[in-house]
């Protein structure tokens, strides 16, 4: 029988990944800042700016489950992590013996679920409230993942900032996150942008994202789908990349 440690490893540490998400799952997923910020925010502000709008309410769904994986992917880990600095739990997940890389990816894997739970809100809306068609699911499902999986990555980044308060990070990533909304094309078509606009959108994880799901429901896509995938697998393992560094350098 052959030994396969390079597995075993792999395997330790995909569980460590796990055990690190479902203990956020437990403890932080009711706490009523989480709520708000990830689901009654993003829900109020979509209503705001689509209220003047003369269209169908179904053909807005896709925007609102664009700007609700957004909010709610990057919201649990602004929150656990200081308050589990200020509990000195995190002190002990640090020295743990997982590394840093499975630390990260778990923190993230839990915004990313809470982010799949509540955009099924909007999607379930659309389907049976408004008769909402999705000529395209597997577009639907790749986008769903791939932008809660960037998003939640995201969030964990910004968590990396040596703080003990969610108010900090929670501040720092509005700077972020309310401008992604509005040079993504959620709320303005990408090609009624003036160029710098349009220059600006290309940095945005939420461009292709919104993209690709808008492009599920059936409506004209900017991009194409493949092009919205690689940019999205793009930004989540640069984002991985960065926030592994920012743990490096704050917990030496």
């Amino acid at each position: 029988m052959v030994d396969n440690p390079g597995g075993s490893q792999v395997s330790a540490e995909v569980n460590a990944a796990w055990a690190i998400a479902k203990k956020d799952m437990f403890i932080y997923y009711i706490k009523p800042n989480i709520i708000v910020s990830g689901l009654l925010f993003p829900l109020f502000m979509f209503l705001a700016f689509a209220s003047g709008k003369n269209v169908p309410l179904g053909t807005l769904i896709p925007g609102l489950i664009s700007v609700t994986l957004l909010f709610s992917s990057s919201t649990i880990e602004p929150v656990s992590i200081p308050i589990e600095r200020r509990t000195k739990t995190f002190e002990r997940l640090i020295s743990a013996p997982v590394s840093l890389h499975a630390i990260v990816f778990g923190e993230s894997l839990s915004g990313f679920m809470y982010s799949i739970g509540i955009a099924l809100a909007p999607l379930l809306v659309g389907i049976f409230a408004f008769g909402t068609g999705i000529p395209h699911p597997l577009y639907l499902i790749a986008g769903m993942l791939l932008t809660a999986l960037c998003f939640s990555t995201m969030g964990t980044l910004f968590a990396a900032y040596p703080t003990e308060s969610p108010g900090d990070i929670m501040s720092m990533l509005n700077l972020v996150r309310l401008p992604l909304i509005f040079v993504s094309g959620t709320f303005i078509a990408l090609e009624t942008m003036p160029p710098v606009g349009k220059a600006i959108s290309y940095l945005s994880p939420l461009t292709y994202g919104n993209d690709l799901i808008q492009a599920a429901y059936g409506h004209p896509a900017y991009f194409s789908p493949f092009l919205d995938i690689v940019m999205l697998l793009l930004f989540f393992f640069i984002f991985q990349f960065i926030a592994h560094r920012l743990y490096t350098k704050f917990n030496e």
